[in-house]
């Protein structure tokens, strides 16, 4: 009997304020290596944790199209070629996301599962998270819309809950109909819910034919239905990805898939997960997902700790040293460093909100900033001058740009370059310069197997990132105004 294909729908918005200062808007937390010291990153960990699965097919990744390089490049390194890579032109929760993942699975006439799955999770035990998967699938092609439940550990204030219709079990895997959601409860409720078998936490990981939402989709939220077929009708090209059209998108109301469809339909099942799931939704939450040393610590890159206990340290760039503290989150990158009690971790996020009131740039970016081509990290700037460090991947390129207000001079420092001025080209290799003056017409190549990688100095009366304008770019940013 031949199985039905089975499509991963993650799910890669969000920008993960209580990880702050590593998870920002330009880089979110599910592009991070956080689990444990895998070099993997929460997104890459999603789509490998699924191998294993019966009919399993290319993933279907809908992210913010401000992310769209770094999803196709982590995916590239995993050697996994998407199905497709959706663009969301701006936030929209998790309904119409998921309307959109369905109309795009059937749009040839086929009804395989979807699995929904958040690019942000993580699950200690892939074995028994692919066993209760599979315990989904007769439910799922029966017409029923599944979701897991995790089963609780603690009287947690901060996740949803549902309902189930009969006492649950991981150790048998059968799942009940779901009686109702439950939000956020307070401290009394969630105790009496962690004591009563029926009651899980709402995982948002759901299982269910594409036909199937579709159709109470239509029934429930049909606008949401509209809006989204005609952005799909309507998207545009864009190298490997799909850019959903922006007015028609727009127009899709901003509502969470729980909300849109689960807590009004009464095809609703739910499985019981005890797989070792977190959100990681703070520091604390990660700590506690880690593994320990015999203090209770958790270290991560350049870190030295004597006398300490139950701390979670991190370095990114410098060396933190910690002598005698205890339950202390400290979390060191290139333009900021946290520390805080691990109990107070869930507010990291107000401390985000207070720099965007500021207008502080390391509320929402990183020094580093992530491009096609590679990345560029600032260094240092002064009135009327900056001084960046770029590095291009090899056979990469920037646009064919220029500069109104702006000069720049470029330092080869490993690799050779191919640097275009207005239409002449020349080889600069390491320990060799050139002059880019404004107005010219530039651009930089890596013809190489090596990075290439340079410093940039810039002058003049306006260093902003707007002020570039695009000739020609492989990557079809022509219209947009994204430095380099």
């Amino acid at each position: 009997m031949a199985v039905t294909p089975l499509i991963p729908v993650i799910l890669c918005g969000g920008s993960g304020t209580r990880l702050w200062p590593l998870s920002r808007a330009s880089y979110p937390k599910q592009y991070w290596p956080l689990a444990d010291a895998s070099e993997a990153t929460l997104l890459q960990q999603t789509q490998q944790r699924l191998n294993g699965l019966k009919g399993l097919s290319d993933p279907l990744l809908i992210c913010h199209e401000d992310h769209r390089f770094i999803v196709a490049e982590q995916m590239r390194q995993i050697q996994i070629e998407p199905s497709a890579i959706l663009l969301e032109p701006i936030g929209r929760n998790t309904a119409p996301a998921v309307t959109v993942a369905a109309l795009k699975a059937t749009q040839r006439g086929e009804d395989p599962l979807l699995l929904v799955l958040s690019a942000d999770h993580v699950i200690t035990d892939s074995q028994q998270f692919l066993r209760t998967i599979e315990a989904g699938r007769n439910a799922a092609e029966a017409g029923r819309l599944v979701t897991f439940g995790i089963v609780p550990t603690a009287p947690e204030t901060g996740y949803g809950y549902i309902e189930a219709a009969d006492l649950l079990s991981s150790s048998d895997l059968k799942g009940a109909d779901i009686l109702r959601f439950v939000e956020k409860p307070d401290r009394l409720t969630a105790e009496q819910f962690l004591a009563d078998k029926r009651f899980t936490w709402n995982s948002g990981i759901f299982l269910f034919k594409a036909s199937t939402i579709l159709s109470e989709l239509r029934k429930f939220v049909p606008e949401v239905v509209a809006s989204c077929r005609s952005a799909l009708e309507e998207d545009l090209p864009d190298l490997e990805f799909l850019r959903l059209e922006r007015e028609s998108f727009a127009k899709c109301p901003s509502l969470a898939i729980d909300v849109a469809v689960m807590e009004k339909t009464h095809l609703g099942t739910v499985l019981p997960l005890n797989a070792g799931w977190s959100d990681v939704g703070s520091w604390n939450a990660l700590w506690e997902t880690a593994e320990h040393d015999i203090n209770g610590n958790v270290f991560r890159g350049r870190v030295i700790a004597k006398d300490s206990k139950n701390c979670y340290l991190r370095s990114e760039n410098r060396l933190v040293v910690g002598l005698g503290v205890e339950n202390l989150v400290v979390v060191e990158t290139d333009d900021a460093v946290l520390i805080s009690d691990r109990s107070n971790t869930q507010d990291v996020k107000k401390i985000v909100q207070q720099l965007e009131l500021e207008g502080r740039s390391e509320g929402k970016a990183h020094r580093k900033i992530y491009r096609p081509w590679g990345h560029y990290t600032g260094i240092v700037e002064g009135n009327r001058w900056q001084v960046k460090r770029i590095e291009v991947k090899s056979g990469a390129s920037l646009s064919l740009q220029m500069h109104h207000h702006r000069a720049e001079h470029w330092i080869v420092v490993k690799g050779t370059a191919l640097v275009e001025k207005d239409g002449e080209k020349q080889l600069v290799g390491e320990n060799q310069s050139t002059y880019i003056p404004m107005g010219c017409k530039h651009r930089l190549s890596n013809p190489g197997r090596m990075p290439v990688e340079l410093i940039e100095v810039q002058s003049g009366a306006y260093l902003g990132e707007d002020d570039i304008v695009r000739l020609e770019d492989r990557y079809g940013r022509i219209s947009q105004f994204i430095s380099n």
